[in-house]
């Protein structure tokens, strides 16, 4: 008996295996599954009719076969219903990758079945919103990099053909045509700075420093604008406070900030940089008391060339924010928008602790 049970257990071991392996040269998953629901259940049932056959000549016990086939049967059915229920859900994500790759980015999957389908069709879902985010971006940035170069160039052009026909004199001319090439630089050079951060070109040199210096040449460097347009300016810095960073990139970083900050914010309002230490960080905001931001402008101000306010294009290429979000990243920090409390608007990044 032990010898027949052996050989009958190798035996249905090596089949098995063999009929799994040539399982997995079906051509779907749909077969795949119902050759498994079909070997998971006549395999068994075979070593056991065999082992009958063998042990008790089951030849005249026909009620134990008809009960055997009619379970076998039923679970045959059941695993078939699954296996159904499984490629159905498949086939879905897959139709909807089908019309993702012929362009369609509003395809998306439903995501129902099994945990691991709904799973993989969420992130599906993720990947074709991200898509159209990215095709969007990439249409705003040819649209606005188009725009913000062809308008210098254009007034340019109307100067020079100006002087060209005597209409006007080289003196009165010359400080326009120096600042609309001031523009063209200042726009050239932020792209081949964020093409530098893309490409981790960035060569920068990292010190532990107090932050409070870096905080008060930021602020005088906005100071006029801030007089001019009648904004407070304050800073909350606690000069022994250190960060690990670069210092002339957080500056700049700090100038982009204070602009946006300035140029959101109404006469008689006011701009703060507040400086606070976290465990193993140290966090910076810019908090203006302006009218606060949208859900648009949380999730997309520091993408390349968007801005909030279409009419606001004369004053800048809208890179500043992307730029700032780059280098605060090469740093080892992060940087993120939210509402400030009482109104206004808060932008805060951190840098790695001293």
């Amino acid at each position: 008996m032990i010898v027949t049970a052996v050989v009958v257990a190798a035996a249905t071991l090596v089949v098995g295996l063999g009929l799994a392996y040539l399982l997995r040269l079906l051509p779907t998953v749909r077969l795949q599954l119902a050759g498994l629901a079909f070997l998971a259940v006549l395999l068994p049932l075979g070593a056991v009719l065999l082992s009958g056959w063998v042990m008790f000549h089951m030849g005249d016990d026909v009620k134990i076969l008809a009960v055997t086939a009619a379970s076998a049967l039923t679970a045959i059915v059941a695993a078939l219903v699954v296996a159904r229920s499984i490629a159905n859900s498949l086939d879905r994500v897959r139709a909807a990758s089908a019309e993702l790759a012929l362009g369609n980015l509003d395809a998306r999957a439903p995501e129902g079945g099994p945990a691991e389908v709904a799973e993989l069709a969420a992130s599906f879902n993720e990947m074709g919103e991200n898509l159209r985010r990215l095709f969007d971006t990439r249409r705003e940035l040819v649209a606005w990099a188009s725009h913000d170069l062809r308008t210098p160039l254009a007034n340019m052009q109307a100067m020079l053909e100006a002087l060209e026909d005597g209409l006007g004199a080289p003196e009165e001319y010359l400080p326009a045509l120096r600042e609309q090439v001031r523009v063209l630089a200042t726009l050239v050079n932020d792209l081949f700075e964020l093409a530098r951060i893309d490409a981790g070109a960035l060569t920068l040199e990292l010190q532990r420093l107090p932050l409070g210096p870096v905080v008060s040449s930021s602020i005088r460097g906005v100071e006029a604008e801030a007089r001019l347009r009648q904004i407070h300016l304050a800073s909350n810095v606690d000069e022994a406070v250190t960060a690990t960073f670069a210092p002339e990139k957080v500056e700049r970083v700090l100038m982009n900030l204070l602009t946006n900050a300035l140029r959101h914010t109404p006469s008689d309002g006011a701009v703060a940089v507040r400086v606070e230490p976290f465990p193993g960080e140290v966090r910076v905001a810019v908090e203006d008391s302006g009218d606060g931001l949208d859900a648009e402008a949380r999730a997309r101000m520091f993408e390349r060339f968007w801005r909030g306010d279409p009419s606001r294009s004369s004053r800048g290429a809208g890179l500043g924010l992307a730029i700032a979000r780059g280098l605060v990243e090469a740093q080892g920090g992060r940087i993120w928008a939210e509402d400030r409390e009482g109104g206004g608007a808060r932008v805060c990044f951190t840098l790695p602790a001293g």
